[in-house]
């Protein structure tokens, strides 16, 4: 349906129903997201302090056709955010609804506003000796419904899920303006319909997510960390099954690095301390949270992976300095990326017996492609990669912007040869709207439009966002 923009009578229209200072124009900072893929468009900002306040900005764009577009902390990186393409939207942003609004230790359970920064969420659960382990790159700035609409992943996935996995109960504006009180601490409720986990990961297009009741857990009392290196992906799978065995599900994090992505580091950021002299091509940074005896569960990893081959070389962090030095490296990484510049970056996923080939078959691929740099980096334990591309050293990817969208074609045919997804944590977006028409499934693809057309039957919430219009 047509959408209509919005237009300074309306505008002003809705300024005069809200509290002084809910309105302002947008700035740069709403109209791009990170890659500086997407420039977008939007007539008015809205910054609501209540979920009473979101409600009544949503009803009257409903009743203006109006176009909604979510705003969190614009870390996404598939251009979810932005608008573009259509008559200038309502940009809705949560940044003043930042309150943690209870937190039951007991219950391991924090209710929180959707405009909470991630960090401050991991901070409050820290102050009651809990952890809330959603672990990102951008925790410093991503806001928790901005995390739940994309159902992002992070690095701790193995152990805790994604964020889908850490949500009880949702507060949501849907499409008409009506509000779900759905912020239950319940662990069961067979009650009908899942809402809350149609609403996870819908980015946006199906209401808007102002509020959330989040898992909380132990604090594991003792942590270890460690990079090994490792001959190859088929070893660092092999060390991953090792380590399943030898620490159960005390294994959080196992992370896959490459060489270039540390030289990357090397080359943007001199003053990241590096964990060897000379990157190793690949290699793994393991992570393990237990009641008892991390250190002396890597370490008996350390031995066992040597003497199978699996591993030539690695350090075990002995403080919490040079755990945090490890983190680092893999947290710049994607700085680094960025600074590089990609020809093509990719958030695939893979089944983990299927990983090894594929990157064998990809770099195969891509090297007869053109003098490219790889750097496949990512959460190996989930089996999300990060296979991104790179211009050859001192190019730039501008030189080669002809060629990105084959690039990605053929690696997402390769993905989906192998049964993979072409979108494992960052979302669909805008970037990938194309990718899902062609690669979904006809009658999941059918299910989501008329699940679409039920609850936002105008159109107006994030369009353009996941689904072609």
């Amino acid at each position: 349906m047509t959408l209509n923009a919005a237009t300074p009578a309306f505008v002003q229209a809705l300024a005069d129903s809200l509290p002084d200072d809910t309105l302002r124009a947008p700035e740069t900072q709403y109209l791009e997201e990170p890659r500086g893929r997407f420039f977008g468009e939007g007539g008015v900002v809205a910054l609501p302090r209540s979920v009473e306040e979101v409600a009544a900005v949503v009803k009257a764009c409903a009743a203006a056709r109006v176009g909604v577009v979510p705003y969190g902390g614009g870390t996404g990186l598939v251009g979810g955010q932005v608008a573009t393409g259509a008559p200038a939207p309502l940009i809705l942003s949560l940044q003043r609804m930042t309150a943690i609004r209870t937190v039951h230790a007991l219950e391991n359970v924090l209710v929180a506003d959707a405009g909470v920064i991630l960090a401050d969420v991991q901070s409050a659960a820290t102050a009651v000796d809990r952890l809330f382990p959603l672990s990102l790159g951008s925790e410093g700035s991503a806001r928790i419904g901005g995390n739940l609409s994309t159902n992002a992943g992070g690095v701790n996935v193995l152990r805790y899920g994604n964020t889908r996995d850490l949500c009880l109960g949702l507060e949501v504006v849907l499409p008409n303006g009506d509000i779900w009180h759905g912020l239950t601490r319940l662990r069961k409720d067979n009650t009908g319909y899942d809402l809350r986990n149609l609403m996870i990961g819908a980015e946006g297009t199906l209401g808007v997510i102002t509020g959330a009741a989040l898992k909380l857990f132990a604090r594991p009392k003792f942590v270890a960390t460690a990079m090994m290196v490792v001959t190859d992906p088929q070893a660092a799978l092999r060390l991953l099954a090792l380590a399943r065995g030898i620490a159960g599900e005390s294994v959080s994090a196992f992370e896959l690095l490459h060489a270039h992505g540390m030289d990357f580091v090397s080359e943007t950021l001199p003053d990241v301390r590096l964990p060897f002299p000379e990157a190793p091509e690949w290699s793994v940074l393991i992570e393990v949270g237990a009641a008892t005896a991390a250190q002396e569960q890597l370490e008996a990893l350390f031995e066992a992976a040597l003497d199978e081959e699996l591993v030539h070389d690695g350090l075990i962090a002995q403080s919490a300095r040079q755990r945090d030095e490890m983190w680092s490296l893999r947290e710049h990484i994607p700085i680094a990326n960025k600074a590089i510049g990609s020809v093509a970056s990719h958030d695939i996923s893979l089944p983990l017996e299927a990983l090894p080939e594929f990157i064998t078959e990809a770099d195969a691929m891509i090297a007869a492609k053109g003098p490219f740099r790889i750097n496949c980096f990512g959460h190996l334990g989930d089996g999300n990669l990060h296979y991104n591309i790179f211009p050859p050293k001192g190019g730039s990817r501008h030189d080669y912007d002809d060629l990105r969208h084959d690039l990605s074609a053929a690696v997402y045919e390769l993905v989906h040869q192998y049964e993979g997804s072409f979108s494992a944590e960052h979302g669909v977006g805008r970037l990938k709207v194309g990718t899902l028409e062609k690669y979904a499934d006809p009658a999941r693809l059918a299910a989501m439009r008329a699940i679409k057309d039920a609850l936002d039957p105008i159109g107006i919430m994030n369009p353009g966002a996941v689904l072609a219009r």
